[in-house]
This record gives structure tokens, C-alpha cells and sequence, in this order.
């Protein structure tokens, strides 16, 4: 039985997934969010680092309409600016835990005698404190780091390669039960059987069945990013203070929370609406991508 064309596929994965109203409104604000992260310092032209004392804590007004903090610096431009650097922590860490995870996954499950060594070591870093082990990788390294590329991008590398390092487990299991699943259908036997190199038995056929999986992480491993980074700057130990990340907004208000609540409220907002809407686009996304969906239908409309 033959796969329909791609085009065709691509249609019917488009059509499942906007079924989904809750995958599509997720969809809808997470690019909203990251297109207000990216352009809206261009047309919001304040400078987030601007001090202005006599400006300090007031509320919102239409020179600065989400406020100030106790500096006088506008909150919408350090909302925006720090939004920019949360976001691309999490697709950076995402993008190094999917290869990762993916890489240790697929070795896994193809290469046999390669499977049991991978999984134990997955199961190691499964039972390792995630938490503490990231606070000792930030405290050891990010002085050093800092002095070799600066303090933006030296905490940037660490934070990314310490969140990536060890998020890629789930991802390793996936990958490997997929792989698993998949070499023993008929149409990997009949390529065996004609000689197909491993190389291209992965490349064309493997790699693309496993990519329903890696996808619905990929979206996960976002949101666990941006979250992991988040609670890195509230404890201290993310970016420096001049650097206003959402969880280094978000330490920064908690003192003035009786005070000035709107300053705890829209970094924390951001935070939340973020990561919510990131879930429910990979919920979408693994329900427009399972084959049993496809069969039987989406579960809900």
C-alpha cells in the first residue's frame, strides 16, 4: 500500500490540527508572542535600561502604560526585552535537547547492542536532582563563562547548555520506542531485504516516522525551558540584573507585591500564558500526528 503524496498529507495533518480550537488558539498567541518579544522593541522605541528616578514606581499611564519600577525604567520595554531572551533560551535549550535526545533515542533502538548502555545511562540522569545539579552548574561555570564571552552571551551558552543537558531524557525514550515500533514493519523487512544501507534506511525512512514524536517534545521542551530559565533568574542565578529576563522581572517585584501587584502580575502572566499556549499547541499537534487518530478520528472538536 502506497503513502498518499505529500502534499495530500500535509493538507489532512493542517485540517486535524485546526479541529483542534484549543491547539489553533494556542498557535494563534504563542506566535503573537513571539512576534511582540521580537518587533515590539522596534516600535515600542524605549529603552529598557533607561533610568528615570523621579518616575519611579508609578502605575500605568500613557507614557508608560504597564508602569515603571523602582528605577523609573519602563516595564513594557523590559517586558518586551526580556521576553526576547526567555523565548530564545527555549528554543536554543530545545533545539540542543531535541538533538541530543534524539541522537541517544535512535541509537538506542536501531543499534542493539548499543540499547541497553543508552537506557542506563538515560535512567541515570532521569534520577538525578534536575534542580540542584542546574544550581551547581550555573554557580561553577558562569564566571568563567562571563569572562571568556561576555556577560549576555556566556550566561546565555550556560543557561541553554545546562537546560538542554538534562531535559533531553524524555525525548531519548520517545525516539527509541518509536524506532523500535517502526523496524519491525514490512516495508523496513522489504528495504533489509533489497539491501538497503543502515545510513539510508535511517535517513529515508526511520527519521521521517519518528518526527511525529519529536515534534509534540519539541513543544513540550519549550515550555519546560522557558519555565527552568524562569526559575533559574527568580533564584538569582540566571542572567544579571541588567538583564531583565521574565523570571528576573518577576524576583525583582516580589517585594513590592502589596505595593505594586501589576509589577508581580505581568511578568508572571507572561510566564503562564506562554507556557499554556505552547501546551496546547503540541496537545494538537500529537493528536493531528497519531495514527491511531487517524483512524478513529480526532477525540474531540
Amino acid at each position: 500500500m502506497t503513502e498518499p503524496a505529500a502534499p495530500g498529507r500535509n493538507r489532512a495533518l493542517l485540517r486535524r490540527f485546526t479541529r483542534h480550537r484549543g491547539a489553533v488558539a494556542g498557535a494563534a498567541v504563542f506566535l503573537a508572542i513571539v512576534a511582540a518579544v521580537w518587533l515590539g522593541p522596534f516600535l515600542w522605541r524605549v529603552d529598557p535600561a533607561a533610568i528615570d528616578i523621579l518616575a519611579r514606581n508609578r502605575g500605568p499611564a500613557p507614557a508608560h502604560p504597564l508602569g515603571t519600577d523602582q528605577l523609573g525604567r519602563d516595564m513594557l520595554a523590559r517586558l518586551l526585552a526580556g521576553g526576547r531572551i526567555s523565548v530564545a533560551v527555549g528554543l536554543a535549550a530545545m533545539a540542543l535537547s531535541l538533538g541530543l535526545g534524539g541522537l541517544v533515542g535512535l541509537l538506542a533502538g536501531w543499534v542493539r547492542w548499543l540499547d541497553g548502555g543508552l537506557m542506563r545511562l538515560t535512567d541515570l540522569f532521569l534520577s538525578l536532582p534536575l534542580l540542584p545539579l542546574l544550581l551547581v552548574m550555573v554557580m561553577l561555570f558562569r564566571e568563567s563563562l562571563a569572562a571568556a564571552f561576555g556577560p549576555q552571551t556566556g550566561i546565555f551558552l550556560l543557561i541553554v547548555f545546562a537546560i538542554g543537558i538534562t531535559s533531553w531524557m524524555p525525548t531519548a525514550r520517545l525516539v527509541r520506542a518509536a524506532v523500535l515500533e517502526i523496524r519491525e514493519r514490512d516495508f523496513i523487512l522489504a528495504a533489509h531485504a533489497a539491501g538497503t544501507a543502515h545510513v539510508a534506511m535511517v535517513t529515508r525512512h526511520i527519521l521521517p516516522n519518528v518526527m511525529s514524536p519529536v515534534l509534540v517534545s519539541a513543544t513540550l521542551g519549550i515550555a519546560n525551558a522557558i519555565v527552568t530559565e524562569s526559575a533559574l533568574s527568580f533564584l538569582g542565578l540566571g542572567f544579571p540584573p541588567d538583564f531583565p529576563t521574565w523570571g528576573r522581572l518577576l524576583s525583582d517585584a516580589t517585594v513590592y507585591l502589596q505595593t505594586h501587584p501589576g509589577r508581580v502580575i505581568w511578568p508572571g502572566a507572561a510566564i503562564s500564558l506562554t507556557v499554556l499556549a505552547i501546551n496546547y499547541t503540541g496537545d494538537g499537534l500529537r493528536d493531528a500526528l497519531d495514527t491511531r487518530h487517524r483512524m478513529t478520528g480526532p477525540s474531540r472538536i
